[in-house]
């Protein structure tokens, strides 16, 4: 493998390409399952009717992180086209949804379920006692539905190939369960990342194009907050505890 040419360096992990191959280098804190469940997911994933880079293997670089190797997709993310195209963020918001619910009807029978990873992560947050029976208690009431979730979508995770076929990258956090967790989900990460407005039309495209009502998703949002105040960044877990308040959204 070639590690001369880094094409993108995130916390704690640097992705390179090496021709038709890209390899994404996990840095010395990743757990060799953690890296091992990615790989799977993403291979489960491409025995579905989404365009997904195609997994080439697994391994370790001669100073022993790990590393996963799939398909070098041409071609540029989401995020990358809307910051360069202001004008035409309505049209690309659009198909970042259409997109969305394409994955949503898709079926991964393998993957782990979504409701017991949030049963999980409920456990795992610095909560008082009171709000976490709350949200297990809110969670427990959801319908229980087996959809394919990505667990981050967001334009970053999104490539739209050079001849405009769009790819979905990043399957870490993929499960099987209720679709408008998933909206909860990327409704957050548009807000995290200071982007309210984007946040708010997301919602109602996702709402209008899944005839979902918007009251739905937002039951999700204190679940899902919570879920991401365990790995999140210390700077966002203020604002993740506000959406955590489950009365909100009664």
């Amino acid at each position: 493998m070639d590690y001369s040419n880094a094409i993108a360096v995130r916390a704690n992990k640097t992705i390179y390409r090496d021709g038709d191959t890209v390899v994404k280098v996990f840095g010395e804190g990743f757990k060799k399952a953690d890296v091992l469940n990615e790989a799977l997911n993403q291979a489960r994933v491409e025995e579905t009717e989404l365009n997904v880079p195609k997994l080439r293997g697994v391994g370790t670089t001669e100073d022993g992180k790990w590393y996963i190797a799939s398909e070098y997709i041409p071609g540029r993310t989401l995020a990358e086209l809307m910051t360069e195209n202001p004008k035409k963020n309505a049209a690309y918001l659009e198909q970042f949804v259409d997109l969305q619910l394409t994955m949503h009807r898709q079926i991964c029978p393998l993957l782990p379920r979504l409701r017991d990873k949030m049963d999980r992560k409920i456990i795992q947050t610095e909560l008082p006692t009171a709000t976490k029976y709350d949200l297990h208690t809110r969670l427990e009431s959801m319908p229980r539905h087996n959809k394919l979730c990505h667990g981050d979508f967001n334009p970053t995770n999104v490539i739209l190939r050079e001849d405009g076929a769009p790819f979905i990258i990043d399957w870490s956090h993929a499960t099987q369960g209720n679709a408008s967790a998933d909206a909860a989900r990327t409704y957050l990460l548009f807000s995290l990342a200071g982007d309210p407005k984007t946040a708010e039309a997301y919602l109602t495209l996702f709402c209008d194009k899944s005839a979902t009502p918007r009251q739905y998703v937002q039951k999700w949002i204190p679940i899902v907050a919570a879920s991401q105040s365990v790995k999140g960044k210390p700077e966002e877990r203020e604002l993740l505890f506000r959406w955590v308040d489950v009365v909100d959204y009664e």
